[in-house]
C-alpha cells in the first residue's frame, strides 16, 4: 500500500487537496493508495469543502510493507509521525531548502521545483497521465482550492504560468464560475474569525537558524487583515508570545492587496528589516502586495550577512 501524506503540524488546502488527488490518481494507475494524516486541518479548509467533497481516508494501521509519498512538504524532520523516512519513495513539493537530502535518495522522484502549489505538481501527474477526464470533482474541486489558497489568488510572487493554466482546467472540470474564488476565501475569514487562537496555533511552523527568519512564524490569509488585526492584536500576540518574543505573524491581506507582518521583538523585526525595503513600525511591516511564508524562507535562505572588515 502507498500512504499519501504529509507535514506533521496541520494539513492546508494544498496538503489536504493534494494527498486526496494523488490517492486517487495512484488507485487509477493500479497502484493501491490510501491518503492519511494524523494533522489537524487548518482554517484553509473550509467546512463547506470538508463536509460536501470526499476527505482523508479512514485512519489504518500502517504495515511494515508500506511506502510513503509526500505532498507539500520536504523538510524531513517535521513528517507526519506515520511516516517511516527509509520507506518514502516520492516527495512532490515546492518549499525550498531540502532539495539534496531528497535528490541523494530518490533521484528524480524527488520533484521539489519552484511553483505555486503542489496541487499544480499533483494535477500535472493526472494531465501527463491522459487520465483527467476520470478525475472526480470532488478532487478538481479541492485541487483548484488548494492553488488559490497557495497562491494567493493568483497575486503571489511564486505564481506561475503553470498554476494558472492548471486552475484554468480544473475549475472548468469542477464546474466552478468566476465567483467560486470569492466565496472560498470569505469562507476561510469567517472560519478564521470564530477560532483565532487555534487557527493561530494549527498554521504555525517553527524554523531553523538557518532560515534567518524569527523562529515561530504564523500566516493566516485573510480578505480584510486591517479590522482582524485593530481587534485582536492583543490576542495574537499572547498567543504567539508565549514561547518568547522571537515569531512573527503574515497576515495576507487579499481584499487590499497587501500583507501585515506583526513580529514580536525588536530582534525579530530586525531580521525582517534585512530581507524587506520598508521598515517596521511598532513590530509591524506592511507590505504593499501579499506575500507568502515560503517566499520570506526563500529569502531568508538566501540571505548572507556582510563580511565584517578585518
Amino acid at each position: 500500500m502507498i500512504i499519501v501524506t504529509s507535514g506533521a503540524a496541520y494539513l492546508d488546502m494544498d496538503a489536504y487537496a493534494g494527498c486526496i488527488a494523488y490517492a486517487e490518481w495512484l488507485n487509477l494507475c493500479g497502484r493501491p493508495a490510501r491518503a492519511l494524516s494524523s494533522a489537524p486541518l487548518n482554517e484553509s479548509i473550509p467546512q463547506a469543502l470538508r463536509h460536501n467533497c470526499k476527505g482523508l481516508d479512514a485512519p489504518v494501521p500502517i504495515g511494515d510493507d508500506d511506502v510513503f509519498v509526500l505532498v507539500d512538504v520536504s523538510n524531513h524532520l517535521h513528517l507526519d509521525p506515520l511516516v517511516a523516512l527509509e520507506r518514502v519513495v516520492e516527495v512532490i513539493d515546492h518549499h525550498p531548502g531540502f532539495e539534496p537530502f531528497w535528490i541523494e535518495r530518490l533521484g528524480p522522484r524527488a520533484d521539489i521545483r519552484r511553483i505555486g502549489a503542489a496541487c499544480t505538481q499533483v494535477y500535472e501527474r493526472w494531465r501527463d497521465s491522459g487520465l483527467l477526464p476520470r478525475m472526480s470533482r470532488d478532487s478538481a474541486q479541492l485541487l483548484a482550492a488548494g492553488i488559490l489558497d497557495n497562491t494567493l489568488n493568483f497575486t503571489a510572487q511564486i505564481c506561475t504560468d503553470a498554476d494558472r493554466q492548471a486552475y484554468a482546467v480544473l475549475a472548468r472540470h469542477a464546474g466552478l464560475d468566476e465567483q467560486w474564488p470569492a466565496r472560498y476565501f470569505d469562507q476561510c475569514q469567517r472560519q478564521i474569525e470564530e477560532q483565532l487562537e487555534q487557527a493561530l496555533h494549527k498554521d504555525l511552523k517553527v524554523l531553523g537558524e538557518e532560515s534567518n527568519l524569527p523562529r515561530r512564524f504564523a500566516q493566516l490569509t485573510l480578505w480584510n487583515a486591517d479590522r482582524l488585526l485593530r481587534q485582536q492584536r492583543p490576542l495574537i500576540e499572547r498567543v504567539l508570545g508565549q514561547w518568547g518574543d522571537d515569531w512573527l505573524l503574515n497576515l495576507i491581506s487579499l481584499g487590499e492587496g497587501r500583507s501585515y507582518l506583526l513580529s514580536g521583538g525588536v530582534a525579530s523585526a530586525q531580521k525582517l528589516d534585512r530581507l524587506l525595503e520598508c521598515p517596521a513600525v511598532n513590530g509591524l511591516h506592511c507590505l504593499e502586495r501579499p506575500i507568502l511564508r515560503k517566499e520570506l524562507l526563500r529569502m531568508g535562505l538566501a540571505w548572507q550577512a556582510p563580511m565584517t572588515p578585518r
